[in-house]
């Protein structure tokens, strides 16, 4: 008599490679998955889109309408408008920032960013010519997606601990034109930049739109690190960090 046939071997070998499959899957799964996750937060770009009068203006269509023929006044920073939170990559209030490329060991190149939501001033409308600017950004509470480059700013870079303000001052008017509600200008600002503790003239590209009894205000120039002392910050992670970056701001303005 033949011997008999086990029918049981080849069903436990098309069970194991089932589990086989389903283990690679799961592997397969969990590297995809931890690859977008790393993605997500070490190797994506952080930092948020450049300044522009199109976001700011959002902040200000839903005020209530105060609207006003005559520009000619006083207008102060109002703070109040939007909300800023960092951690919420919410920056739709008044605030004076940088950017700057830098190169991260193991990650690449990234740009990194810094905002701060504490600037004061005032701007003059004479007629429709802006005669005076004068705004201060408090520099000590820079804020951006990594706590431990705004603390390296307070002894490198910048020294905020040193020089914890930066500020602009008009020295040429601006004839702002028919200004419509509702409709952007630009304009230049030329005037005086104070930053690390040294002046330069500078002329700022703006775009402006009032709209709602408020002036939205944005713009931003390219900063030479050499033209204000500044020697670019260092730390273990970062390889290197360009000669050069940009500030940028967002303002929002009322009528006193």
């Amino acid at each position: 008599m033949p011997p008999a046939t086990s029918k049981s071997a080849p069903i436990r070998r098309s069970g194991a490679a089932g589990i086989a499959q389903l283990l690679l899957i799961v592997v397969l799964a969990v590297v995809i998955i931890g690859g977008v996750g790393i993605w997500y937060f070490v190797f994506r770009e952080t930092a948020p889109d450049k300044t522009n009068i199109d976001a700011a203006s959002k902040s200000v269509k839903d005020l209530p309408s105060n609207a006003s023929s005559d520009v000619a006044g006083t207008w102060s920073v109002d703070t109040s408008i939007g909300s800023f939170d960092a951690e919420a990559e919410d920056y739709s209030s008044a605030w004076v920032g940088y950017r700057v490329r830098e190169e991260l060991a193991g990650i690449g190149a990234k740009t990194a960013f810094g905002r701060t939501p504490d600037v004061q001033g005032f701007l003059t409308i004479e007629g429709t010519t802006v005669t005076v600017v004068d705004i201060e950004a408090d520099l000590t509470t820079l804020q951006s997606d990594d706590s431990r480059r705004d603390g390296q700013l307070g002894h490198q870079g910048i020294e905020t601990d040193q020089f914890p303000t930066a500020t602009f001052k008009l020295t040429e008017p601006i004839e702002l034109g028919d200004i419509t509600e509702g409709e952007t200008i630009q304009v230049d600002g030329v005037g005086v930049l104070e930053l690390h503790g040294v002046t330069q003239s500078v002329t700022v590209p703006l775009e402006a739109v009032l709209e709602n009894g408020t002036i939205a205000v944005t713009g931003s120039i390219p900063i030479v690190f050499a033209d204000y002392d500044i020697e670019p910050p260092t730390a273990g992670i970062v390889l290197s960090i360009e000669d050069n970056g940009e500030m940028e701001l967002q303002l929002f303005f009322t009528k006193d």
